[in-house]
């Protein structure tokens, strides 16, 4: 067991980092290109959700980066002294949209660190806040749930398998490949291993195949209510990885309107729950 001096960890709370981006037409075209989205957006458009994480980049030096790709420990977020880091889950609150092309400044805060004993052993959530303003206005109001742990085993089975809701009104089969993989860990200069180096993910970290990025499995959930429902206006939203998806098969994408909820989930081709979103509608 890895030996976690919490109370030193707990000092970066209440730590802030501040900034600032144009927010370019470029990263919002080329995702919609990656996504094989017909129509590309132009400047002056409004920011689909959840494509904000194409910008505020960290761009830490590759001297400044670790053997998994992602930055050394020790500067915004805690050092936790864990080997695995995974997006666990999130909240969204939107304010007004991101216009493409203004400049806009993103304003985030340490919440919590806290050290917790799992069923997979030693666990460290961090709960970081974002907050975005463009004109001095917030926009969106974010929560980023990060979760650290232990290396498994390399025999270490799956999360279990959890049923998806049943009854979709929309539903979509993804094929992912290394290249669609690869544009999104370009664009959120996300340099994770585990999304495009096969050999270090299966023998590293000892996952099966490549891991599918968490925040582009909700940015394709969110893609299909687009396009399949344009008209109805998300206020807010929470998402939550329940399993880890894969590069080696299709998974599908759906969603249902249940009153004024959104259910929007993904799931593997054994048709386990993978990603889910719970997304409440704007009124009127």
């Amino acid at each position: 067991m890895t030996s976690i001096d919490i109370q030193h960890l707990q000092t970066w709370i209440g730590k802030k980092e501040t900034l600032q981006d144009d927010i370019p037409l470029f990263p919002a075209k080329a995702l919609a290109a990656a996504l094989d989205n017909e129509n590309l957006p132009e400047k002056g458009d409004t920011l689909p959700d959840f494509w904000e994480w194409l910008y505020f980049l960290p761009t830490a030096a590759a001297s400044a980066t670790g053997a998994d790709g992602h930055p050394s420990k020790g500067g915004f977020l805690p050092p936790v002294p864990l080997p695995r880091r995974m997006w666990a889950a999130g909240k969204v609150n939107k304010n007004r949209p991101i216009i493409i092309g203004e400049t806009a400044e993103r304003v985030s805060t340490i919440k919590s660190v806290e050290l917790k004993e799992g069923s997979t052993g030693t666990l460290v959530f961090v709960n970081v806040d974002h907050d975005i303003y463009q004109q001095g206005t917030i926009c969106i109001r974010q929560e980023q749930n990060i979760v650290y742990r232990e290396q498994p085993a390399p025999n270490a089975p799956l999360p279990p398998i959890k049923t998806p809701p049943e009854n979709p009104d929309w539903e979509k089969t993804i094929t992912p490949d290394p290249v669609m993989l690869f544009r999104y860990s370009a664009l959120t200069f996300n340099g994770h291993r585990i999304h495009y180096d096969r050999t270090y993910a299966t023998e590293e970290e000892f996952y099966p195949a490549l891991v599918v990025h968490g925040p582009l499995l909700v940015t394709l959930l969110l893609d299909l209510k687009r396009h399949a429902a344009p008209d109805l206006e998300i206020a807010n939203f929470k998402f939550r990885a329940v399993r880890p998806t894969f590069d080696t098969a299709p998974f599908q994408v759906a969603g249902k309107r249940v009153d004024n909820q959104l259910l929007l989930w993904s799931s593997d081709k054994e048709g386990a729950l993978c990603m889910k979103i719970d997304a409440e509608l704007n009124q009127g």
